[in-house]
């Protein structure tokens, strides 16, 4: 399985479908792993919250652009300490996980976790949250404040967010996790009035590196879609 560095704004990589040249008549695409390294710091808004969430005055002064996603849930701080590998998996490779919305967030939760592991993260420190969304009073607002199906949590922390893009021709489940794991910084830039109950930090693991990551992904992603071709015969 190929492992595709994008680097980018922070704008261009949310933009990025990889299914378009399937709707415009090309090839198909492969299963594939993409490194996304932004060239630029940016808070990521979900697609039904209001752009009055933030105060224009704070990200200015941070030197930030706002750029809103395709998927749903709280907000997102892009950084240098945040690393974000996509898996990109068309339905012609894996039709019935591509079909099952929770089905495939565990999975892919799953195959964060052997990557996890495989890096030096002890097992017994990580679960991946099969269950329902947890919601705390910062969900609407953070996306680390809570967990959904799939997400990797670390100490019963969140390590690992997940967001996903689907279209009939695939799923593009993107994936977060920090290198340092405050997320006061995304507070600062939050327009009043917030909750007034103190937001958790986030699980962080400082040591991560982005290749590595990506790679040892790639492994486990294409493991997964063998054993699963295989149960299909």
């Amino acid at each position: 399985m190929a492992v595709v560095h994008r680097r980018a704004t922070v704008a261009e990589l949310h933009a990025l479908d990889p299914f378009a040249p399937q709707r415009l008549g090309g090839t198909s695409v492969d299963p594939t792993v993409w490194w996304c390294d932004p060239v630029d710091a940016a808070i990521v808004l979900g697609s039904r919250q209001p752009d009055e969430l933030v105060d224009p005055a704070a990200v200015e002064r941070a030197g930030l652009s706002v750029v809103r996603r395709r998927s749903g849930g709280g907000a997102v701080f892009v950084h240098p300490d945040v690393v974000w590998v996509d898996l990109v998996v068309p339905a012609a490779a894996a039709p019935a996980l591509v079909a099952d919305v929770r089905r495939s967030m565990i999975w892919a939760g799953d195959r964060w976790r052997a990557a996890l592991v495989d890096l030096g993260v002890p097992s017994g420190r990580l679960s991946v949250h099969t269950g329902g969304l947890v919601e705390a009073a910062w969900s609407p607002y953070v996306c680390f404040a809570g967990f959904g199906p799939g997400e990797v949590l670390l100490d019963g922390r969140k390590l690992v967010g997940l967001s996903q893009r689907r279209t009939r021709h695939g799923v593009r489940i993107q994936g977060q996790v920090h290198r340092a794991g405050s997320l006061a910084p995304i507070v600062a830039l939050l327009a009043a009035p917030v909750p007034v109950e103190p937001l958790d930090d986030a699980a962080e693991w400082p040591a991560l590196g982005a290749r590595d990551l990506a790679e040892v992904l790639a492994r486990s992603v294409t493991r997964s879609l063998a054993d699963a071709g295989r149960s299909d015969d």
